[in-house]
């Protein structure tokens, strides 16, 4: 359970950062799913890279995972919703 917790919290703060990007971009042509899927897996990724180059410390660990959550799910949206406008 332990080692699922940093996970879940990286997916929930990844699709809150994946809408909270998406709305303050206005970006229309992508549907609220598509933004929180994308919002969810950037927020894994995030979270993974503060563990990677050693960012997260114990005491802190759960709001790192929580703020690269947020930070790595609004780039990937982003960048989701600029290739689907491009697309257009």
């Amino acid at each position: 359970m332990e080692a699922l917790l940093p996970l879940m919290i990286q997916m929930i703060s990844g699709a809150v950062g994946g809408n909270v990007a998406s709305g303050v971009l206005r970006q229309v042509g992508v549907n609220a799913m598509a933004r929180t899927v994308a919002g969810a897996i950037g927020g894994i990724g995030g979270g993974m890279l503060l563990t990677i180059f050693g960012i997260e410390t114990p005491v802190t660990g759960l709001i790192a995972d929580g703020i690269g959550g947020l930070v790595g799910g609004g780039i990937l949206a982003t960048i989701v919703g600029v290739v689907a406008a491009r697309a257009r």
